[in-house]
């Protein structure tokens, strides 16, 4: 075959390229598959494209031959341009399909998208080609028709795919440097709302207790408006019990009990939240106080901020390690190759040595193929490497625990440095964040380690649950599928309190340098001594980052989708031509919720950090000149707390 048909053929064979499209081809414009029944093959979804040769051509075929029939025939020129560039008729029919270099049958096809497709026609509800609802594969088999539909969709997948990936791909070229900006302002947006909650922390939280006051109050009204209206209505005094279950829901609301329900369990709601709002009163205020604390703590200490792209570093060589040892372990197997053959043979699925095939076999399989198949072995490392893998997937769970418990003592240290300078920032280190980080690795490593090897010891009994789970799936045990549930729930519930208390046992490592156990015993207690405290700053927070998400994900957001599909009228000619303008849309969104978490995740922690430093700062302190107390004069006079004299130093 000659250089041009080496670069037009596109074979399911070693050493033949794969055909990308015929548009470059003035004269041969349109891509010919030699048995597009392949294109069913599985092979299709997993690597994206057809195992079968793939031409140019200048046209479609318009009738149908075998290349049996059409060999010492006059149609035999016709079929001809079927076959690769540079065919020559000097071989056997058996040698010249094995080869692939005709296909064995051409059926009459139509082009679409420069694709030639089977010309497949129904006719009253029977699908048919030409007019027969069978045709013949060219060596000596019919098949049905149906395998050819089934074909020609796995091929139009394949057109798709290739064609919606390379348009995903040209909108990224176009578009990149306006996510890049889209990405910088919430990353503005994010630093703005948390230099604005100094100010601003109070007056949200306040405003929300007060909306969600003012909504229940409403539901409330509604109820009793829709209660007395279905007043002498008939069949709205029907009892819910009498009435018993409907799956319309909608039969209810003509109930008058109904409404009844709906008005006492928001009136209860509503008595609760002003009870707990006459109680909790100064807690809120201290919580609120302390996020503002948290505001200019983090002002002092910007470069905190930039933290997490250390910790999103680490974890990439955390993957990066996990992954090529995965599939080094993986691969690591003997390559196993197998016979395979579209016709019936003996030796099918059996191994073979791709070096020697088909010297030994060619008699029984003549048109056999030895193919890899996967990797295996039966040694005693092989049946050792599912373990392997098991200890590999551990070793990632605690290298990535330990790189996130780094990071939170380095910000713990960092913020507990501010609190506990009496003159602030005056008597803050130089470098708060970079002591931190030095006195972690310096001085906790030991203790970092401790903390993550429990979570990763848990986190990989989950894995291997599910992994339980999912080999039991077939399984119609209901007590084997009642404990397997009851087993992950108590194992997450387990991983969420390892969770809470590693953060908080960090924060003590950081404040007194003592060892994981010590620091978790203290951090524990003191928290259960503050419990209410502790409940009423996690809502306000979460409510507040909650808040702050939604709107700087929002915001850009709103402002991309605007952008990208050319409805601001100043840069409506700025915007670049896009194929789908959800492409930038998502990315810019999903970028910006990871940069306000990224910084939220900063900002929470340091709310943490001064939480257990203020809670450490009244149980110890009393205000007297030897135990002066650190806080804030704002939560001091929440707390009528004043020091009678100010140590010098």
């Amino acid at each position: 075959m000659g250089m041009h048909g080496y670069h037009l053929l596109c074979v399911a064979l070693p050493g033949h390229r794969r055909l990308r499209g015929c548009g470059h081809h003035r004269d041969k414009p349109f891509l010919f598959y030699f048995n597009i029944v392949k294109c069913a093959s599985p092979l299709v979804l997993l690597e994206f494209h057809c195992p079968t040769p793939q031409i140019c051509v200048k046209q479609c075929p318009d009738r149908y031959l075998t290349f049996l029939s059409a060999r010492n025939s006059r149609d035999f020129d016709y079929y001809k341009q079927f076959c690769v560039p540079g065919f020559k008729n000097n071989k056997g029919v058996a040698e010249v399909l094995r080869d692939g270099e005709c296909p064995a049958v051409i059926i009459p096809s139509k082009p679409l998208a420069q694709r030639c497709f089977p010309a497949i026609h129904a006719s009253k509800g029977v699908l048919m080609v030409g007019n027969e609802t069978t045709y013949e594969d060219g060596h000596g088999t019919r098949k049905n028709v149906t395998d050819l539909v089934e074909g020609a969709k796995k091929a139009n997948k394949v057109l798709e795919a290739r064609q919606l990936a390379m348009q995903i791909f040209e909108d990224y070229t176009v578009s990149w440097y306006w996510i890049v900006i889209g990405l910088v302002i919430a990353m503005l947006l994010s630093l703005m709302f948390i230099v604005l909650l100094r100010f601003l922390a109070g007056v949200m939280v306040w405003v929300m207790i007060v909306m969600v006051i003012l909504v229940l109050g409403y539901g409330i009204f509604h109820c009793y408006a829709e209660y007395s209206r279905l007043r002498g209505e008939a069949g709205s005094d029907v009892s819910l019990v009498d009435l018993g279950f409907q799956t319309d829901l909608r039969v209810y609301l003509h109930l008058r009990q109904t409404w009844m329900a709906f008005m006492i369990i928001l009136s209860i709601l509503e008595v609760v939240i002003i009870l707990l709002l006459i109680f909790l009163r100064k807690r809120i205020l201290i919580a609120i106080a302390l996020i503002k604390e948290a505001s200019r703590a983090v002002g002092h200490v910007m470069c905190s901020m930039l933290y997490p792209l250390v910790t999103f570093f680490l974890l990439c060589l955390c993957i990066a390690y996990w992954a090529s040892t995965s599939v080094f372990l993986s691969t690591s197997n003997v390559a196993v190759y197998k016979i395979v053959d579209d016709t019936p043979c003996p030796l099918l699925g059996k191994t073979c040595n791709p070096e020697t095939f088909p010297l030994n076999e060619s008699r029984q399989c003549p048109n056999g193929r030895c193919q890899f198949a996967f990797y295996g072995g039966e040694s005693t490392y092989h049946r050792a490497l599912l373990g392997l893998q098991i200890f590999n997937a551990f070793m990632f769970f605690w290298l990535a625990n330990f790189v996130l418990a780094l990071g939170q003592v380095t910000l713990a240290g960092a913020f507990a440095s501010y609190y506990w300078a009496m003159r602030k920032p005056d008597d803050m280190p130089a470098f708060p964040l970079f002591s931190a980080f030095g006195r972690a690795l310096r001085y906790h490593t030991g203790s970092l380690a401790f903390g993550s090897l429990i979570l990763a010891i848990v986190q990989i009994i989950r894995v291997m649950l599910e992994y339980l789970d999912q080999r039991l799936k077939a399984a119609q045990n209901k007590f084997a599928k009642f404990l397997m549930v009851c087993l992950k729930c108590c194992f997450w519930c387990l991983e969420k309190f390892i969770k809470f208390l590693n953060r908080n046992a960090y924060i003590m490592i950081a404040i007194y340098g003592t060892n994981f156990c010590t620091s978790a015993r203290n951090a524990f207690f003191l928290l259960m001594r503050n419990i209410i405290r502790v409940a009423v700053l996690d809502k306000v927070t979460d409510f507040l980052f909650l808040l702050g998400k939604l709107l700087i994900v929002g915001s850009v957001g709103i402002l991309a989708f605007f952008f990208f599909t050319h409805r601001i009228r100043i840069v409506q000619d700025t915007a670049p031509p896009l194929n789908y303008y959800w492409v930038p849309i998502l990315t810019v969104i999903i970028g910006s919720y990871l940069i306000a978490h990224g910084f939220f995740s900063v900002y929470g922690m340091c709310v943490d950090t001064l939480f257990l430093c203020f809670l450490e700062d009244l149980e110890r302190n009393d205000g007297s000149a030897e135990r002066p107390y650190f806080m804030s004069s704002t939560l001091k006079k929440l707390l009528n707390k004043t020091n009678k004299k100010v140590a010098e130093s």
